[in-house]
């Protein structure tokens, strides 16, 4: 799979949103989407089915929350656990936003990426209601 064409970039958090899985357009199976640039394939998703979901929850969120955090990290310009205070609650909220506390035990893994605990980031969360 191409993981820098521009077409996986630009889908990538949709797929991640949606708890989707890219896969190379050879590894695709019946129920796949391929999708094709220029009339090639570039890379192939695999939506998630119950059966698959209650299987690996943990991973899915984890990879999609994980995401969320790399994005958050970029944006405010270093590593979040180093953040002044001011700066983790803003970036609570930037993950609240985006739908970070959507996915299972998103708590606990965006507690451990600040280097905080879950009931601080609750707190940073309740301050902003």
């Amino acid at each position: 799979m191409a993981e820098q064409h521009p077409l996986v970039q630009a889908i990538t958090p949709l797929v991640d949103r949606l708890n989707a899985e890219l896969l190379d357009p050879a590894e695709a199976a019946g129920d796949d989407v391929t999708l094709e640039w220029e009339g090639k394939p570039v890379v192939s998703v695999r939506l998630p089915t119950k059966k698959s979901v209650r299987k690996t929850p943990e991973r899915i969120s984890d990879g999609g929350v994980q995401s969320l955090l790399a994005g958050v990290a970029e944006e405010l310009g270093g590593p979040l656990r180093e953040l002044s205070r001011h700066d983790k609650q803003q970036a609570v909220l930037l993950l609240e936003s985006r739908g970070a506390f959507e996915y299972r035990k998103s708590a606990e893994i965006v507690a451990e990426a600040l280097g905080v605990t879950r009931f601080t980031v609750y707190n940073y969360l309740n301050r902003a209601r």
